[in-house]
């Protein structure tokens, strides 16, 4: 039945997956993911998940493993982070590419060197070209119902695409808070059953899975991986419209945080868009016309729909909590900017990078980039386009 629990973001993937039951969970524990394998694995043992879980050598192994089993037409998730997600980096792609919807948990967290254990978007950022839809969540209940969604999305027959659920390691993973557990039952109905087009298992039909393909073939099947990605947009606005008339909590694309009449706007995702959000109504409360936009799907990247929630302000800051050396910009810059180009009137964009390998996010230097972007809206300049944010230099 459904429960208010108190629960950390791991636990409340967790809770989910026992929800599902897979067939087949793979997972090799890793910080600051490593309670999503431990309690999955506690629930096995328990017999109060059905499906296998297997605990292989490495990531790689384990991202193999879910390839095998969804292969197999199984329904497959893994969980990882960081160095973990950088070691599956080969098996991403041939899970995109066989078009199989595995759906993994990343907890996000730096990439090394240095070695850190704590959060940013080094990882996922890095597989976003990789083919996997990507889904960022702002709490634990959003990890919780943005989970349950991604296997409907991924495993949708237009979609068929494996899907990728972040949310900041420690942050959130390891945060506790209030959390609605929705009926075992209504998320067992919500899920449906999974109906793989071309299970190996199936002995009946004969064809091959991820055979050499050279000059001949290549470049059509690639053509079709993206045509899975492309028909999601449509999927995931009706698995989230679908939610929330099934639990109450409706999702989209995005979401917009007091920016009706807003003419200044700060664009960031997951965990920091919270204290966004505490920022935004504290300079409201002074007086200032400013809103906060936050990304919630970045692959694929919705691109017309945030451009026409943007094009009306006069000055716009996209905070980013990753880099990309030698870019014109972070990762959620360039998409965000790119997006706004065609259009004849657009604000003035400005980018921050922010709380990498964890380092806090508050209030405070929210506001200092919205002085920031009072300065740019008034005289029309920007003085410098990349920033950094609690940065000692």
């Amino acid at each position: 039945m459904k429960a208010t629990k108190i629960l950390n973001g791991n636990q409340t993937i967790a809770e989910a997956a026992r929800q599902i039951d897979p067939d087949v969970i793979a997972a090799y524990p890793i910080t600051p993911s490593t309670a999503i394998v431990e309690t999955i694995a506690s629930f096995r043992a328990d017999g109060l998940i059905k499906g296998e879980f297997v605990c292989p050598e490495s990531e790689h192994s384990a991202m193999s493993v879910c390839i095998g089993a969804a292969s197999a037409g199984g329904r497959v998730m893994t969980a990882t982070s960081s160095q973990g997600l950088a070691l599956m980096w080969e098996m991403l792609y041939i899970a995109a590419g066989l078009r199989l919807p595995i759906v993994a948990a990343i907890a996000n967290r730096a990439l090394s060197a240095p070695i850190n254990i704590h959060g940013d978007h080094s990882d996922t950022m890095g597989a976003r070209d990789s083919g996997w839809i990507q889904i960022y969540s702002e709490d634990c209940q959003e990890a919780y119902d943005n989970f349950i969604q991604a296997f409907r999305i991924g495993e949708h027959p237009d979609v068929l695409t494996p899907v990728l659920v972040g949310l900041d390691g420690f942050i959130i993973s390891h945060s506790s808070e209030v959390v609605q557990v929705e009926d075992d039952a209504a998320v067992k109905k919500f899920i449906g059953e999974f109906k793989p087009p071309y299970p190996l298992l199936d002995t009946s039909r004969k064809f091959t899975v991820g055979p050499i393909d050279f000059t001949d073939y290549y470049f059509e099947h690639k053509r079709s991986q993206i045509e899975g990605i492309e028909n999601s947009p449509r999927v995931i606005e009706e698995v989230g419209k679908e939610f929330g008339r099934t639990f109450g909590r409706k999702y989209g694309f995005f979401e917009e945080y007091r920016t009706d009449d807003a003419e200044l706007c700060i664009v960031v995702m997951s965990s920091a868009a919270g204290t966004g959000k505490d920022a935004v109504d504290e300079l409201r409360a002074e007086g200032k016309k400013i809103g906060l936009l936050k990304p919630r799907v970045f692959r694929p990247f919705p691109y017309r729909q945030i451009a026409e929630a943007l094009k009306k302000m006069k000055a716009v800051a996209v905070l980013d909590r990753s880099s990309a050396p030698g870019a014109f910009g972070a990762p959620l810059f360039t998409e965000v900017r790119s997006a706004l180009y065609d259009y004849e009137k657009r604000p003035k964009m400005v980018n921050y990078v922010y709380g990498l390998g964890g380092r806090d996010i508050k209030v405070e230097h929210f506001k200092e980039v919205a002085r920031k972007l009072e300065k740019i809206a008034a005289t029309g300049k920007v003085d410098e386009m990349l920033g950094y944010i609690n940065l000692r230099e």
